[in-house]
């Protein structure tokens, strides 16, 4: 789960055209963790860390139960990515 939340902050970035050095500039944290973040290779994030990166590249957190099938919204959120 961390790999692909990971794998959407990277993508995020990327689509703003920032570097992993810029968007740790942008959030007071070191490049290295920004990239063990999006690697999913991190040993540990806090949540307050993790959500202060999805809001500055505007993106979200979600939750819902495991193992349930994703929702219509969900799937056309990933159509459009």
């Amino acid at each position: 789960m961390l790999f692909d939340i990971g794998q959407q902050i990277k993508l995020g970035r990327r689509k703003l055209k920032l570097s992993q050095a810029d968007l740790a500039l942008l959030l007071g944290m070191s490049r290295t963790t920004i990239g063990q973040i999006e690697n999913g290779t991190v040993g540990e994030v806090g949540v307050r860390k993790l959500i202060r990166i999805l809001e500055t590249l505007g993106l979200e957190l979600r939750v819902r139960a495991a193992g349930q099938p994703p929702t219509l919204d969900e799937l056309r959120d990933e159509e459009g990515r």
